[in-house]
């Protein structure tokens, strides 16, 4: 988690809107980015990215559907200095269950909270639509840590991040799908399901994915 708050790269949000449809016009705030077996990158093999920032400058998401081995959310606010170890028994159930992720390949040392937009901080909140929201500091962990945070989060390691039309060559070259996001995909527990939840989202019966598609 960044104390002092920086977001990452210098990736501009949309205008309001801006664009279409169409992967060549169209910014992808708030969607969700599936991927798809001919990508053939592993970092992202079954994944499932809730982007926060799309423009021509670039993207930045956050893999919802990936844990982050076996770290443990109050064990992580223990080593932050956030509460003593003593006080982990202490702690809402709301912390205790927290889901930590792995957010992507960038920046695995930092921490990024999606969470419910019922919470914000001044100059430390971005809104990426009118349901979710992306924290970087260490006031929102104390925040869910005294009981007082937003009613739905999950703390992410590492971003996701593409540089100026990168994404867009990639879905393009049929690396990934995308479909309208919500609270109940991005929060779920059954985070081991998401993946093929997102593909039903969008009429795609997992099973009828290939992992050759689109090779010779």
């Amino acid at each position: 988690m960044d104390p002092e708050g920086k977001k990452p790269g210098k990736v501009r949000r949309k205008e309001a809107g801006a664009g279409d449809n169409s992967a060549n016009n169209s910014y992808l705030d708030g969607q969700l980015l599936i991927a798809m077996p001919v990508m053939g990158d592993p970092r992202f093999e079954r994944s499932v990215i809730y982007m926060c920032a799309h423009s021509s400058e670039g993207a930045m998401g956050i893999m919802v559907n990936r844990p982050a081995g076996s770290i443990d959310f109050p064990e992580l606010l223990t080593q932050l200095n956030i509460i003593k170890k003593a006080d982990q028994i202490k702690l809402p159930e709301s912390a205790e269950t927290m889901k930590v992720l792995s957010g992507g390949p960038v920046d695995t040392g930092r921490g990024f909270v999606l969470h419910s937009s019922d919470f914000y901080l001044a100059n430390a909140t971005l809104p990426i639509d009118d349901k979710i929201c992306l924290t970087a500091t260490v006031d929102i962990l104390k925040a869910i840590a005294k009981g007082s945070g937003p009613k739905h989060a999950i703390l992410a390691l590492g971003y996701a991040g593409w540089g100026p039309g990168q994404l867009e060559n990639e879905i393009q070259g049929n690396g990934w799908l995308h479909c309208d996001a919500d609270p109940e995909l991005v929060f779920g527990d059954a985070v081991e399901d998401k993946y093929s939840r997102a593909l039903r989202k969008i009429g795609i019966d997992p099973g009828m994915l290939s992992n050759d598609a689109g090779h010779a």
